[in-house]
C-alpha cells in the first residue's frame, strides 16, 4: 500500500457526486510515472458496476470481459427469430396463390394497395400477439432449467419496461415476418387474379430459395460451434496442467490458526490420510499472489521492466501441489539458507537467458541464489501463455493452507481436519474448497456456452426443418398431378423422389458452402482466446455438413415419398 511499485494494492474510489470520470482520469494517468522511473504504466478508474461485463483490459484500456458473452448470446437470439420470421415468410408467398382470388376481388371492388397491406400486415402482427402468451408462459416454466444452466437467479418482474420491451418484440417480429408477404400479396394483377394465371416471379423464387439457404447456413454455423466448443472444454478438462488438483483442499490460514500456524501444521500432517500440508500466499486458479518488475539479474537491461509473477510459499508447497523439478532441490529446512533462495520456472529461465542457472545469483529485494527450476506448470487459465514465474519462502499473514489428502480417506480426513481447525480457532466456519472444482469454475463461462450453444443450435435446427417440411408438402401437393402424369408414363418411385428432393437438396448444399468458411472465421477467432486450444480438424466441419444434410434430406424425404408412392390416379383426379 505504502510502495508505488507494488502492484497488489486493489484501490476503491467514491468520488464526488457530479464528478465525471474521463476528466478524473486526466487527472490521475502520470501519477505513477511520476512517483516510479523507467514505467510507462498509467492509471484509470472505472465504475464498479462496469467491471462484471467490462473486466479484461489491454494496454490501458477496457478490452470487454464477459459483456461479449451477452452480445453472442443476443446475436444468436436474434437469429433463431430470424429463423422463425422466414418460415412465415415462405410459407405465406408459397401460399399465395391460395388467397389470390380473395385479393382479386378485394381488389375489383375498389380496395386500395395501402389497405390491403395493412391486412396482412395486421394478421402477422395479430398471430404473434395470440402467440406470446404461450411463449411467455414457457418462458415462466424453462427459467429454472435456465438459472440452473447459468447460475443465474433471474425472474420474471412484468414492470412497465419488460412489459414494453415484449410488446415492441413481438410488433417488431409481427411486422418482419408479414411485411414481405403483405407486399408480395397486394401487388397482384387484379385481371390475372381472377383469371386464375397468377404464376410466380423469378425474384419471388429467388427470395423465397435465398431464406432457405438462410435458415440452414445458421445452424450449420451453430452446429460446428457446438462441436469446436465441446471439444476445447473437453481438451481443457483433461489436458495436464503441471500440478495434482485432486484430493487437494485449501482454507484460509486465519485467528488463532495464524498465530500458532507450526503448531497448527504439525498436528495437521499427523492427521490419517493427510499425505502433504502446506502453505502459499495467493492462489492457482486465476492468478498468483503477485506480480513485480523489480527482479535483476546479471545481463538485464536495466531499462527494461520486465513483469514476474510469483507466490510467497512454505516448506513443502512443491511436494504438496506435485510440481515437477526439471533442475535442482526444492526448499528444504535442512538448508539454512534457504529464507534468501528462489525457485524459478522454465519459462522464467528462458525469457532470461541464463545458461546454467543452478547456483547463480538474481536480485529481488536483496540477493537471492537459484536452487531449482519447476517445469511449466498453469497457474493461470488456459487463455493465457505460460509466464516468468517464481517461488520464494516467505509466511506472510493470512494466505492459504493447502493439504493433500490420500484418496478414499477424503470423509473421514476432513471430519478430523474440521475438528483440529474448530480445536485452535473456536467460533470460526472452517470454509474449506476443493483445488480442482476452484480449477474448473476458472472455465464456468466456457462451460455454460458449451451448454446454451447446444441448445440454441437445437432450437435453430428444429425451426429450419420445420420451415423446409412445410415449404416441401406445400410444394410437394401442388405438384402431385406431374407426379401422376410421370408415374403413368413409366417413373420409378426413385425418379419422382430424387426430382422432388433435388431442389431442396440443392438449397441445402449452397447452405453448407457458405456456412464452413463463415463458421471457420468464427471457431478459429474464439479459438484465439485460449493460449493453449485444440486443432481445428476438417471433421468438425464434415460432420456438420453431413448432418445438415441428413436431416434436410429426411425433412423432405418423409413428403417425397409419401408423394412417390401414392396412386397415380387419385393424384390426376383431384382438382
Amino acid at each position: 500500500i505504502k510502495e508505488w511499485n507494488n502492484g497488489g494494492a486493489s484501490t476503491f474510489l467514491i468520488l464526488k457526486k457530479g464528478a465525471k470520470i474521463g476528466e478524473f482520469n486526466k487527472k490521475i494517468t502520470d501519477i505513477i510515472q511520476s512517483k516510479r522511473n523507467n514505467t510507462n504504466e498509467s492509471l484509470f478508474v472505472q465504475r464498479f458496476s462496469e467491471r462484471y461485463l467490462n473486466g479484461n483490459y489491454e494496454n490501458g484500456n477496457v478490452a470487454g470481459g464477459r459483456v461479449h458473452y451477452v452480445h453472442l448470446f443476443s446475436l444468436i437470439g436474434l437469429f433463431i427469430l430470424a429463423i422463425a420470421c422466414v418460415n412465415f415468410i415462405n410459407l405465406c408467398t408459397a401460399k399465395a396463390s391460395v388467397r389470390m382470388k380473395e385479393v382479386g376481388i378485394k381488389k375489383a371492388i375498389g380496395a386500395s394497395r395501402r389497405s390491403l397491406i395493412r391486412q396482412h400486415l395486421g394478421e402477422s402482427v395479430f398471430i404473434v400477439f395470440i402467440f406470446l402468451v404461450p411463449a411467455i408462459l414457457l418462458t415462466k416454466l424453462l427459467l429454472p432449467k435456465f438459472n440452473e444452466i447459468t447460475g443465474k437467479q433471474l425472474q420474471l418482474h412484468f414492470d412497465i419496461n419488460l412489459t414494453l420491451a415484449i410488446l415492441c418484440i413481438g410488433l417488431l417480429t409481427g411486422l418482419a415476418a408479414g411485411s414481405y408477404p403483405a407486399f408480395y400479396i397486394s401487388g397482384f394483377n387484379t385481371i390475372t387474379v381472377l383469371k386464375g394465371k397468377l404464376k410466380t416471379s423469378v425474384t419471388t423464387l429467388l427470395v423465397r430459395k435465398g431464406l432457405v439457404v438462410f435458415q440452414f447456413t445458421i445452424s450449420v454455423i451453430l452446429i460446428v460451434c457446438v462441436l469446436v466448443v465441446y471439444n476445447q472444454i473437453q481438451y481443457i478438462q483433461t489436458r495436464g496442467i503441471g500440478y495434482h488438483k485432486d484430493n487437494i483442499i485449501s482454507f484460509v490460514r486465519e485467528g488463532k490458526v495464524e498465530q500458532n500456524f507450526q503448531a497448527f501444521l504439525i498436528q495437521l500432517k499427523n492427521i490419517p490420510g493427510v499425505e502433504k500440508a502446506s502453505y502459499m500466499y495467493g492462489d492457482l486458479t486465476g492468478g498468483a499472489s503477485s506480480r513485480s518488475g523489480g527482479l535483476y539479474w546479471e545481463g538485464k537491461n536495466p531499462q527494461e521492466v520486465i513483469p514476474f509473477s510469483y507466490l510467497d510459499i512454505d516448506y513443502e508447497l512443491i511436494e504438496t501441489l506435485g510440481l515437477q523439478l526439471n533442475k535442482g532441490r526444492s526448499f528444504s529446512k535442512n538448508y539454512g539458507s534457504d529464507s534468501s533462495a528462489i525457485i524459478f520456472n522454465e519459462a522464467a529461465i528462458k525469457m532470461m537467458g541464463i545458461k546454467d542457472p543452478i547456483g547463480k545469483k538474481v536480485d529481488f529485494y536483496g540477493k537471492r541464489q537459484i536452487i531449482g527450476i519447476v517445469k511449466n506448470f498453469h497457474f493461470e487459465s488456459f487463455h493465457e501463455k505460460v509466464k516468468p514465474f517464481f517461488f520464494k519462502l516467505d509466511q506472510e499473514a493470512e494466505g492459504n493452507i493447502l493439504v493433500r489428502i490420500k484418496a478414499g480417506t477424503e470423509k473421514a480426513s476432513l471430519t478430523q481436519i474440521q475438528t483440529l481447525y474448530k480445536k485452535f480457532n473456536p467460533g470460526f466456519p472452517f470454509d474449506y474448497k476443493f483445488l480442482n472444482e476452484s480449477y474448473q469454475a476458472l472455465y464456468i463461462a466456457e462451460q455454460r456456452i458449451s451448454i446454451l450453444s447446444k441448445y440454441f443450435a437445437g432450437v435453430a435446427i428444429l425451426l429450419s426443418c420445420l420451415g423446409l417440411f412445410g415449404l416441401a408438402a406445400f410444394t410437394i401437393e401442388r405438384k402431385q398431378k406431374e407426379m401422376g402424369i410421370r408415374k403413368v408414363l413409366g417413373a420409378s418411385n426413385f425418379n419422382i423422389l430424387n426430382i422432388l428432393s433435388f431442389e431442396f437438396n440443392k438449397l441445402v448444399l449452397v447452405s453448407i458452402l457458405i456456412a464452413l468458411p463463415i463458421s471457420y472465421l468464427i471457431v478459429k477467432s474464439w479459438l484465439n482466446g485460449f493460449a493453449f486450444r485444440i486443432d481445428l480438424s476438417p471433421w468438425y466441419f464434415i460432420i456438420s455438413a453431413v448432418l445438415v444434410m441428413v436431416l434436410a434430406w429426411l425433412t423432405v424425404g418423409m413428403q417425397a415419398m409419401k408423394a412417390a408412392i401414392a396412386n397415380p390416379v387419385k393424384s390426376l383426379r383431384t382438382e
